[in-house]
């Protein structure tokens, strides 16, 4: 829902002003009360009024290249019943029936121990958790499809009390509008554009407050930010102690080539921070935006010889692998070190990488990976996400 759109909104205050016994006339304007906040995200926050239980949840630009777009949802709760004629999107909590279009919002509500909740997921075959794995064996968790492709049939019997939604480059207003047909809410979920690690964690208190467990939310992502911090701190200390004069950082490469075309990342990206904070330094291209940007083969070649470790390399699972996949590339000094490491050691059958799903929602256990990569002596032998290639 557009800014602009505000009409919905006021709707919702008439029905809520009812239930609390107070008087009408507000607006999303007056939803002022400081709900939560976030620390690290940029994406959404949640605020509430001072004469309803109702909050608002607030979406700002939702997909790559949006600017200034903002959408909303009404969480409405104790009893209040929903406003007559309401045509914004609106949902009681808890939430009784959720579908996750991504395998991340699968991980916040599994962070929270409310999975159980999720009763439709998009590309099953893709989701590493196992509850969803276990459950669809009986039918209780089912797959809804792709995006335009999705099975509204199967979703109109299902009934979701909300369908949590990701953009890539704009609304799909084919599926948004097929699902407010089918009087059915939703909300665009962000949580991938986050710049932060933390930032991407911290949309679990979205699926929080969905839940009715905020307070609770608070507790799991403050623990989550207590342990990233205390190792990103104790990585600084290690390479403040080790080089007193000179820093000299492990030169990080990321992914592989696509169509003899090599996606550098953006310096304000996700895996940048990431490496970052484990002592590490990559390759990046502009500090604008928010997407990875091409370069050319010869120049993708220089800089990989020039890297100390290679990570997320695909599919690939042994270096006989990554040779024959990338023949160019054979002979840098990384791959002749074995200092290649894959994102892929929790995968399932299909190709799905855990380390996109609760990896997103847990960055303090991805950072203990690339710590333990990046600085031996800091971590231990087990990694949880990532596998040396061989």
């Amino acid at each position: 829902m557009k800014p602009q759109n505000i009409l919905p909104i006021l709707f919702a205050a008439l029905a809520l002003s009812a239930c609390s016994g107070r008087k009408t006339g507000f607006s999303a304007a007056d939803f002022t009360r400081e709900v939560y906040t976030p620390a690290y995200a940029s994406g959404f926050d949640i605020r509430g009024t001072d004469s309803s239980d109702a909050t608002l949840i607030t979406v700002r630009d939702p997909w790559q290249g949006a600017r200034q777009e903002v959408q909303y949802l009404l969480v409405l709760r104790d009893g209040c019943p929903l406003p007559d004629g309401f045509d914004g999107q609106v949902v009681k909590a808890p939430v009784q029936r959720v579908v996750c279009l991504s395998s991340s919002h699968v991980a916040m509500f599994d962070a929270l121990g409310e999975v159980r909740r999720i009763k439709g997921v998009s590309g099953i075959d893709y989701i590493a958790n196992p509850y969803i794995r276990e459950h669809r064996l009986c039918g209780e968790v089912r797959d809804v499809g792709y995006d335009s492709s999705l099975d509204f049939e199967s979703l109109a019997a299902m009934r979701p009390s909300i369908v949590l939604l990701y953009g890539v480059s704009g609304e799909n207003s084919m599926l948004t509008g097929k699902l407010r047909e089918l009087h059915i809410p939703y909300i665009y979920v962000g949580d991938y554009l986050e710049p932060s690690p933390l930032g991407k964690a911290e949309w679990l208190m979205v699926a929080a407050e969905l839940c009715d467990r905020s307070d609770f939310g608070h507790k799991i992502f403050g623990g989550i930010a207590a342990r990233y911090n205390a190792l990103a701190e104790r990585v600084r200390s290690h390479i403040g102690s080790a080089h007193p004069d000179v820093v000299t950082l492990p030169k990080v490469l990321l992914n592989t080539p696509y169509r003899d075309t090599w996606f550098m990342p953006p310096a304000r990206s996700y895996m940048v921070r990431l490496i970052r904070d484990a002592g590490g330094d990559t390759f990046t291209v502009s500090d604008e935006g928010n997407a990875s940007l091409p370069v050319d083969m010869e120049q993708a070649y220089l800089l990989a010889a020039d890297a100390d470790v290679w990570l997320n390399v695909g599919g690939c699972n042994t270096l006989a692998e990554l040779r024959a996949q990338n023949p160019k590339f054979a002979d840098i000094p990384a791959v002749r070190r074995g200092q290649v490491f894959n994102n892929n050691r929790r995968q399932t059958f299909a190709g799905g990488s855990d380390f996109w799903e609760s990896g997103a929602t847990h960055p303090d256990l991805v950072l203990h990976d690339l710590a333990a990569i990046l600085h031996p002596a800091l971590g231990s032998d087990t990694l949880v996400y990532y596998k040396q290639l061989r």
